[in-house]
């Protein structure tokens, strides 16, 4: 294993912009840089293109072409094993027993930071760079890193990076969380980079086409069978196409003509039944989690009043967290929030600090 050179990184260079102007931002702090894109899986694999999605060939030619410009040293990872017994199939399970998953903070908890710091250490780098929206901050009084939402509120990603522990936090840098996309992609017009006009990825990066039971039904080879729509009270009301289709607060594509708007209230993956109700019946008070991850605190031992995401685009709602059972809380809100949904999220926030989060269970 190599000596460590504490101002060195290992840059995680998808492809993109963000992770491109990343590396330059670490080059020009004095840091000695090598990047590197892990490689995920084959897009043949999965019934996609060369070109169609993130973890494309086409990605790691820009990565490949902006390190050059940089003149880092520059190598594709591959991991696809991993990422399909820890994000794949994980992903397939979530939806299957009546879940949503979040592929996204799977990948960032078991595939980029553990395996990007253990390259980084049998390189002798002593730190890792990402393209992330978000800071990361000691605080002297407590003695703990903080992670910290970037000052861009339109591309804070502090949701996605909740559980990084201290030590991972000890050795990130994110160079972003100070600068806006404008200002990022300034820089890599300016430099000239391959990448500097391309368009962010908004899709899970295997299901670039955002039809998931597709990709599960060619994965697979199952066909997830028809069932029935039934009210609050249990009563038939029509035939659904497979329960892995429907997400809790879904009203489109129903095909349901029941006199007033309704919604995917609930799954029974057994039963293989969709209960559908009024709007008023997706609002709930309470959560539970479970498997969280304290940033800002090392435990819970007593209630606190923290603002709560359960969705990665939502506004951060007033609530209060209570220990509960091994490693898990209950929130509860001040104002009963909409859909809350099983295998997502949950992240809980003290201003523009992450105190930490879990999965919804």
């Amino acid at each position: 294993m190599a000596e460590t050179d504490e101002k060195s990184a290992l840059i995680a260079m998808s492809g993109g912009v963000d992770s491109s102007v990343a590396a330059y931002l670490m080059l020009q702090q004095g840091y000695r840089c090598e990047g590197t894109t892990m490689r995920l899986y084959r897009n043949e694999d999965i019934g996609l293109s060369q070109f169609h999605t993130c973890c494309s060939q086409r990605d790691i030619d820009d990565a490949s072409e902006v390190a050059f410009q940089l003149d880092i040293p520059y190598e594709v990872l591959d991991y696809t094993a991993d990422f399909k017994e820890k994000v794949i199939d994980k992903f397939i399970r979530t939806y299957e027993s009546g879940g949503t998953p979040n592929p996204c903070i799977d990948c960032n908890r078991c595939m980029k930071f553990d395996k990007l710091f253990k390259a980084a250490k049998e390189r002798g780098l002593s730190n890792i760079a990402t393209g992330h929206y978000a800071r990361v901050e000691f605080d002297s009084n407590t003695g703990r890193w903080l992670l910290k939402k970037a000052v861009d509120p339109g591309k804070d990603q502090s949701y996605v990076l909740y559980m990084l522990n201290q030590d991972q936090l000890a050795h990130l840098q994110l160079p972003l969380g100070t600068k806006t996309k404008a200002e990022v992609r300034s820089i890599a017009s300016r430099l000239g980079f391959c990448n500097a006009r391309k368009h962010d990825s908004q899709d899970i990066c295997f299901v670039p086409d955002g039809d998931y039971v597709k990709f599960m039904e060619q994965y697979t080879g199952k066909h997830y069978a028809p069932g029935a729509f039934v009210d609050l009270d249990g009563t038939v009301v029509g035939e659904h196409r497979g329960a892995v289709r429907y997400t809790l607060g879904q009203r489109k594509g129903l095909g349901l003509s029941m006199g007033e708007p309704v919604y995917v209230c609930a799954k029974d993956m057994q039963a293989n039944t969709v209960t559908v109700g009024p709007e008023s019946a997706l609002y709930s008070k309470h959560l539970f989690a479970q498997d969280m991850n304290w940033i800002a605190v090392p435990h819970l031992d007593a209630p606190m009043r923290v603002q709560a995401k359960t969705r990665y685009q939502q506004k951060e709602q007033a609530a209060t967290v209570f220990p509960e059972g091994n490693h898990g809380i209950r929130l509860d809100f001040d104002v009963p929030q909409r859909a809350v949904t099983a295998g997502q999220a949950v992240v809980l926030y003290d201003g523009d600090t992450v105190v930490g989060g879990g999965t919804i269970c």
